[in-house]
């Protein structure tokens, strides 16, 4: 896991890089240093830079970036291939290729020289990379399959610029013109966070996952899309599904266990957490794991953790988050972000990946679990509204009609207006913060709608039930967006490596055709019902049969206390109200404060927006980097001065 930086110049005929541009790109480098502690190089030439921040976890004593391959390619790479060895193998049977070392950056380089665009459905992996062909002048760069390694992108006249974080690419876009993009506003307040490749700068973009790029001076920025996760129900006999989640997952957590350096798991109360933690014991009976908690009662999954931990036989260290925590640390939170996400969960995940650094470089992690296996409970709602839904037009016409005139409140009203609202509408993520309506009266100008973002999704499965529209959905928007966002940054923040056992290609096979009542089965309440009947004999049964927490939060409780006080003040004093009705905003801090409705998702998502303004427009609020981002004893050696 590392930070990378690159710039390639549009001139052809481009000669060294000037002093200024050197030290402009040597300085905005320097802002991943959470990244990659613990190694820094910078490899330049006529017309290019490459830049790496390292955090060494496979051949750790020379695997160094950039790397040169054939004396053809600079590379630079962020992320880990799981099955480098057997690739290595192949590679050298197929073609006799040359390794000069140990560690799979070599591999992923070879890999591209020899198969091309052919070898990325072939790295079982996370990965974002970027390599430059000296022969023919034109840059290449991938993201993985789900957006697990971020990567940003910016062209400007001088050349194409590429980073594994926004900040590191802004110092370059600062003469492109006005920077905030007022789209990219309007659907962080409807998803709480902004779509890719969108960001809050107009000029910057992410590349999708599943997409390579090519770029070439004076051809622009091409764009290709390789994979494209698809959940298609099949028929499948329900043992046979259940024996091949086992084992793929099994296979998955075996493979990502791989380091030359301490690994731990993160555990929660959740079946997710749990069956890797479960797996990764029986590989690794020392096995370390981490969970987080809130004193608030209610808040916390410590006991759970605790009690799973001792039936797995591990040890386990717990993190308590308390008030103070959060309002000193929420503006590194949200500055770490580059664009602000919404969903309080990463904030306990910041302070889980801060003790976890403590003792282990790599965690394994359960992102994914919930959009590939059916585990969100709203997926289970159109279960609920068959009945409605299948009624005639005309009829379904008359049930709307009658549920807009029934009074707010009435027993019922809900379930006829989500039964009579075509999925489209109804449904655009896992969260939904403002509705439509609302938008427009919090927004001060006129937006796109979500369906911007959904509708071509929506039209791609058109032709598969409901509940598989919604995950996809998820797997294109939220799951990207939030969740491994927040995944990311929170535990780079630390010089972390998080792993995701259950985004691997295997374990999605495993998953892409498992039929809807084998996810969510009729008459229950149970989600994930296929994973659960996979992990029986494996997961604790009083975890297997648990319903989804995920370190939750106490939002609605902040905003009552010594935090709300401090959300209604960034409110008050924000800059940001030529584009967002900050005082109706403050209205509904107001209301739910004095004990009305709860309005704790919608006032979180403005203030967040509003403290990421502050930071990164107004420059209000200056953001200082930690001293050190690991512990001493888990330094590297490797500990470099930067090299050109």
């Amino acid at each position: 896991m590392c930070g990378l930086s690159a710039f390639v110049s549009s001139r052809p005929d481009a000669g060294p890089l000037d002093a200024a541009f050197r030290e402009a790109f040597t300085a905005a480098l320097g802002t991943l240093h959470h990244r990659g502690p613990d190694d820094t190089r910078i490899a330049h030439g006529d017309g290019y830079a490459f830049g790496f921040k390292r955090l060494a976890i496979i051949d750790r004593e020379h695997s160094v970036q950039p790397l040169v391959y054939a004396d053809r390619w600079t590379v630079v790479f962020n992320g880990e291939i799981y099955n480098y060895r057997e690739l290595r193998s192949e590679l050298i049977r197929q073609h006799n290729a040359s390794f000069a070392t140990e560690g799979d950056s070599e591999v992923l380089a070879a890999a591209f020289h020899y198969w091309g665009e052919a070898a990325l459905p072939r790295l079982r992996g996370m990965f974002a990379f970027v390599a430059y062909d000296h022969r023919t002048g034109t840059l290449h760069a991938a993201r993985d399959a789900f957006g697990i390694k971020p990567l940003y992108l910016l062209e400007t006249a001088d050349g194409l610029h590429l980073a594994s974080e926004r900040k590191a690419l802004d110092p370059f876009a600062a003469p492109a013109g006005p920077a905030l993009d007022a789209e990219s506003v309007a659907h962080y307040l409807t998803f709480q966070f902004v779509p890719d490749p969108l960001t809050l700068h107009r000029h910057i973009r992410r590349l999708p996952p599943g997409h390579r790029l090519i770029w070439t001076p004076g051809g622009g920025v091409r764009l290709h899309r390789w994979f494209k996760p698809s959940l298609r129900p099949l028929r499948v006999q329900p043992e046979a599904a259940y024996q091949a989640i086992q084992d793929a997952l099994t296979n998955s957590v075996r493979k990502h266990l791989h380091a030359d350096v301490p690994v731990g798991t993160f555990l929660s109360s959740g079946v997710d957490s749990s069956a890797i933690a479960a797996l990764a014991a029986r590989e690794k009976p020392d096995l370390h794991a981490f969970t987080a908690g809130f004193a608030a009662q209610g808040y916390s999954e410590i006991e759970i953790a605790q009690d799973t931990a001792d039936q797995l036989g591990i040890r386990l260290t717990p993190t308590i988050v308390t008030d103070e925590d959060v309002l000193t640390h929420l503006p590194r939170i949200i500055q770490l972000l580059d664009d602000p996400v919404a969903d309080p969960s990463l904030i306990p995940l910041f302070f889980l990946a801060r003790t976890a650094s403590r003792h282990v470089t790599v965690v394994l992690s359960g992102e994914g679990s919930d959009e590939l296996f059916g585990g969100y409970t709203i997926y289970r709602e159109p279960l609920s509204l068959a009945g409605v839904d299948r009624l005639p037009p005309g009829v379904k016409r008359g049930l709307k009609h009658l549920a807009e005139v029934l009074p707010e409140g009435v027993k019922g009203r809900s379930f006829l207006e989500r039964g009579t609202t075509p999925i489209e509408q109804r449904y655009y993520g896992n969260a939904r913060i403002f509705e439509p309506d609302e938008k427009s009266r919090v927004l001060r100008f006129t937006a796109q709608p979500h369906t911007a973002i959904t509708g071509p999704l929506y039209a791609e499965t058109a032709d598969v039930d409901h509940v598989a529209s919604m995950q996809y959905v998820d797997l294109h928007t939220w799951l990207p967006g939030d969740i491994l966002v927040k995944a990311d940054r929170m535990s780079m923040a630390h010089s972390l490596e998080l792993r995701v056992p259950f985004l691997d290609q295997q374990v999605y096979a495993a998953a892409a055709g498992l039929p809807t009542d084998l996810k969510l089965p009729p008459g229950s309440n149970v989600t994930k019902h296929a994973l659960r009947e996979a992990m029986k004999g494996i997961v604790p049964e009083s975890v297997r049969s648990a319903r989804k927490l995920g370190f939750p939060t106490p939002t609605r409780l902040w905003l009552r206390g010594p935090i709300g006080d401090w959300v209604d003040h960034l409110l008050a004093t924000s800059q940001a109200g030529d584009l967002i009705d900050l005082e109706y905003v403050r209205g509904l801090l107001a209301e739910h404060r004095a004990g009305g409705a709860d309005r704790s998702r919608k006032v979180w998502t403005v203030a967040m927006f509003c403290l990421w303004h502050a930071i990164s427009v107004e420059r209000s609020i200056v953001v200082a980097p930690p001293a050190e981002t690991r512990a001493p004893l888990q330094r590297s050696p490797l500990t470099a001065p930067m090299a050109y």
